[in-house]
């Protein structure tokens, strides 16, 4: 990896980049802050592409701290997806490796199955309106 100047030197320099990050978000009262991605996390952290912020979490000496800060970016997409339009957060997750299929859990390395058992109770439903007794 090619050296490259960051904003930070150390650990310390590089949390209080990242909590500055996420805290100028959280205490926008006017919405006028850009909301919270890793592009613009990166950004902010000096990065100038993708490719080096993504190598730097790799195998960079601070990897741990971006890990978790990209961590916590993936967190307040996740809080988006209780908004009643999730749209966009879901996409940005599906975009981080999350993924919306059903992966069925395994016990004992069998498959659980969950059966449904219908039961009627009271009187049958009428088929057509002729058979509706007032």
């Amino acid at each position: 990896m090619a050296r490259t100047k960051y904003k930070f030197n150390n650990r310390a320099s590089l949390n209080r980049l990242i909590d500055e990050y996420f805290e100028r978000s959280k205490n926008d009262t006017d919405n006028t802050a850009e909301p919270i991605t890793v592009t613009g996390l990166a950004l902010y952290l000096g990065f100038t592409s993708k490719d080096a912020f993504d190598e730097y979490e790799q195998i960079g000496y601070h990897k741990v701290f971006i890990q978790r800060a990209r961590f916590r970016v993936m967190a307040y997409y996740e809080s988006r997806l209780h908004y009643p339009a999730p749209t966009g957060a879901m996409f940005a997750l599906k975009s981080m490796g999350w993924a919306d299929k059903f992966k069925a859990s395994k016990v004992g390395g069998k498959a659980k199955l969950l059966t449904v058992k219908l039961i009627e109770s009271g009187p049958r439903p009428a088929s057509a309106e002729k058979e509706v007794v007032l």
